[in-house]
């Protein structure tokens, strides 16, 4: 009874705080209101509406596979064991729920054709009424945990069954805990698309074939001895393998189950490809090139690849680590053989949402397909899909799997016919590759222009990082005063958070955790978590967080913010493409080669002297923003107090402008030791004006990271492939500044042009074009019988001449011998 009591004061409560104020956030999550807050930031500004947590919902797990069936529970909200759930997502696709004993509601999540997040509705009426919300992540499969995914055991087994000499029984494993039951059912599901490409009625499709196991014990452990399926099934040719409750019936949608990867389904293929999976692969080979002889040509729209290993990876906001061949995973490169890393264009080309695939290898030189059937391969389908998904060739891996990779088994892997593939899917190389070039913000803060001027800022407030109006790119910096090891104010300030947005995309901030030792998300004024997840697809821009040190963000014009965390300050690099140069403009310049005008205030009066410390502490002063066009979250009350209703720019925090450079402070000797070198100046003056080495070397460890990415990022000079001498050879597969390829003739050819090509600055190769000339054996043999005869003549010309010479030179013999006698008379 005493329990019944306090529930009906809390829900009187609640219907008159509701009725008096209207403080009800259903239907207002994210709103404002007048006497309390539907916002993400009310539980840390402590203004949340009474019901907050019962109608803006946050769930666990957050993320889950593409395929579905991820079993979530909804937290901090109470829900009676008679409601009938449905949960909605992306506004149309339902699913059935359930209350557990603990009264907590459960979801199940759906196919999605789709990955990022996507709106998530709860219904406790079967649907009538949707009024609690959140949202939900869904996931590429290529990019999920492996631990949340089922096991295959030997994947090359799996790849390669039915072709010569790969057989016997396939096994797969699960975490038996994602499953929920005592005895499941292994399902084979497929994908296709249908309809015809590029049109309205091209369509991706999911669907159950039929299951292999039924009524097994859910152990985690799964063998079967795989054979071919129907015909109405062997089509599928694409899918992978479901794990789910043997309760569901047969290829029920939306419930709690885990998947394998989606993979080739060479296992359950037609009995004709067990016969000669050559010939079958190759009859498909060639279906597949006549198709791409119909469809649009997309490589004309693809960004061209980095010239080399070190450019492909610093170049972040162009390109992303390609999850199957990672040289830091130390990946097999299973697709590309010769590889040891590559690397992907992050966006999809604009009209036919096509991928670029850049693949390096061991020498850091690009791999082509001319050379190697491990290089570089453009794809007609994005891997990653693209906005606005859920249509081909747009479906996050399925569409890249259907035009890109089935024929690659066709063709390459499961016969010896790679020339049709590389004929469609050639390598792009470098020659019209430009770098971006990047700017720096670090240490105390520090900042070097994207044309190389370097000077220090230590103003306390919020400012423009840099905003470019040609993209309407903005990104903003907060700086905020250092605190010494003692605990004191020091007269210097540093990089505290960064906000940034692109035209209409979501607002991401990073900033320092209240203990400063990792970095903290904020995407639209929301706390992001990457714990189960690195890497999120948001509107209009991607983020990347492999640990909570790191964050990468990309936007869609190439842009690439890398954010550090570097002893309670961030470091910020900041990426950009060659196509925003001359329209960029704050505290890291205007990008166009010429450094004169790089510190200009937002007024347009240029800085006369860069030396001037107080002329640059005005420049800096100057890009102070205004709270009208602010991007950042003011959650707390340090923040609405320091930042938004105080002034932008502090001018009452008059920052040391020099060197402190005391005899007897015993930090001039350790910086000393410390800092040398090229930009040793901010490393010296952060170690002396926070008595911190730590500061100090982490200073000088941002700035010869940036030097190393200014290095990776020069311009790389290619000549372009060559291709070797018609019946001829080539050694040599750098085509680079200084490259040199040896060309020869095979056997019955004769070289003509140079032996040697050497790629040059001026981007072309040296000497003359090399052919191989076919020698004409009749040609010979005349040429032979017709030499032999000459050399006959002249040796019979010879022998007729020297008997001449003889008899000649006995004849001088007796006339000199007479003329002697008649001159010894006249004598």
């Amino acid at each position: 009874m005493e329990g019944v009591f306090y529930l009906s004061v809390i829900l009187i409560f609640l219907i008159a705080s509701r009725g008096i104020s209207g403080q009800s956030c259903e239907g207002r999550c994210g709103d404002k209101l007048e006497s309390c807050s539907c916002h993400a930031t009310c539980a840390s500004l402590r203004n949340c509406c009474v019901d907050y947590t019962e109608y803006c919902i946050d769930i666990t797990p957050y993320s889950g596979t593409i395929f579905g069936g991820t079993d979530f529970v909804v937290l901090n909200a109470h829900f009676n064991q008679s409601s009938q759930i449905i949960c909605r997502f992306n506004y149309d696709i339902h699913t059935v729920g359930y209350v557990d004993a603990d009264s907590r509601c459960h979801c199940i999540s759906p196919l999605l054709y789709e990955s990022g997040w996507v709106p998530l509705q709860i219904s406790t009426d079967n649907g009538t009424n949707f009024s609690r919300r959140g949202t939900w992540l869904s996931v590429h499969p290529g990019k999920l945990d492996p631990s949340l995914k089922a096991t295959i055991i030997n994947s090359t087994q799996w790849q390669y069954y039915g072709t010569p000499n790969v057989g016997g029984k396939l096994r797969m494993t699960w975490n038996t805990s994602q499953v929920g039951a005592q005895k499941v059912n292994i399902e084979v599901w497929g994908y296709m698309e249908k309809g015809d490409p590029y049109s309205d009625s091209w369509q991706g499709n999911w669907e159950y074939l039929y299951s292999i196991g039924r009524d097994i014990p859910n152990n985690g452990d799964f063998s079967f001895l795989p054979k071919p399926a129907e015909k109405t099934f062997s089509d599928w040719e694409l899918g992978c393998l479901r794990v789910s409750s043997s309760s569901h019936p047969d290829g029920a949608w939306n419930v709690h189950a885990v998947w394998t990867e989606d993979h080739v389904l060479a296992w359950h293929l037609e009995e004709n490809f067990r016969l000669d999976s050559a010939a079958w692969a190759l009859n498909k080979c060639i279906a597949w090139d006549q198709l791409e002889e119909k469809l649009p040509d997309f490589l004309t729209e693809i960004i061209d690849c980095p010239c080399t290993l070190a450019q492909a990876r610093a170049d972040t906001g162009r390109f992303h680590t390609d999850y199957g061949c990672d040289i830091e995973k130390e990946s097999v490169c299973t697709y590309h053989p010769g590889s040891v890393h590559c690397v992907r264009a992050i966006q999809a080309s604009p009209n036919y949402a096509a991928g670029q695939q850049c693949c390096y290898d061991h020498t850091g030189a690009q791999v082509l397909t001319d050379d190697s059937i491990g290089g570089s391969t453009p794809d007609r389908a994005h891997d990653w899909g693209s906005p606005p998904f859920l249509k081909p060739p747009r479906v996050p891996g399925f569409s890249h799997w259907i035009y890109d990779v089935l024929s690659f088994y066709y063709c390459c892997l499961w016969s010896d016919n790679c020339h049709y593939y590389f004929k469609r899917r050639p390598s792009s190389d470098c020659r019209t590759y430009q770098a971006p070039k990047a700017g720096v913000v670090f240490g105390d803060p520090h900042f070097i222009t994207f044309d190389g001027v370097s000077y220090s800022f230590n103003g306390k407030g919020e400012y423009t990082i840099m905003v470019s109006e040609s993209n309407e790119l903005i990104i903003q910096g907060r700086t905020e005063p250092v605190i010494s090891t003692n605990g004191t104010t020091v007269k210097a300030t540093k990089l505290s958070a960064v906000a940034m947005r692109e035209g209409t995309s979501d607002i991401i901030e990073v900033r320092l955790s209240k203990s400063q030792d990792q970095l903290q998300v904020l995407w639209n004024q929301m706390l992001l978590t990457f714990s189960e997840q690195s890497w999120m697809d948001l509107k209009g821009v991607f983020v990347f967080s492999p640990a909570t040190t790191n964050v990468t963000v990309m936007f869609p014009s190439g842009v690439g913010i890398e954010l550090r965390l570097r002893v309670g300050t961030i470091s910020t690099t900041v990426l950009l493409p060659e196509a925003l140069k001359g329209s960029t403009s704050g505290l890291l310049g205007k990008m166009n080669d010429d450094p004169k005008d790089d510190l200009v205030t937002s007024d347009g009066h240029t800085v006369s002297d860069q030396d001037n410390a107080e002329e640059v502490f005005k420049f800096g002063a100057s890009w102070s923003i205004a709270n009208e066009s602010t991007l950042f979250t003011y959650d707390s009350e340090h923040l609405l107090n320091t930042y938004f209703h105080a002034p932008k720019h502090d001018a009452s925090f008059r920052p040391v402008f020099s060197i402190p450079e005391d005899p007897h402070d015993p930090f001039v000797v350790q910086a000393s030791e410390l800092c040398s070198g090229k930009g040793s100046q901010y490393c010296r003056y952060d170690t002396l004006i926070t008595h911190s080495l730590e500061m100090g070397n982490a200073t000088k460890v941002s700035f010869l990271e940036h030097m190393s990415v200014m290095e990776d990022l020069k311009p790389v000079v290619s000549c372009g492939w060559l291709a070797p001498p018609t019946n001829g050879k080539k050694e040599g597969t750098r085509y680079t500044l200084g490259a040199v390829l040896v060309l020869s003739c095979d056997s019955g050819y004769l070289l003509s042009g140079s032996k040697k090509r050497t790629c040059q600055e001026t981007g072309q190769w040296s000497g003359e074009i090399t052919t191989c000339k076919a020698v004409d054996p009749v040609g010979i043999a005349v040429g032979t019988v017709i030499g032999a005869i000459a050399l006959m003549l002249i040796i019979v010309t010879l022998i007729i001449n020297s008997r001449k010479n003889k008899s000649e030179t006995s004849a001088s013999t007796v006339s000199d011998d007479g003329q002697d006698q008649i001159s010894g008379v006249f004598l």
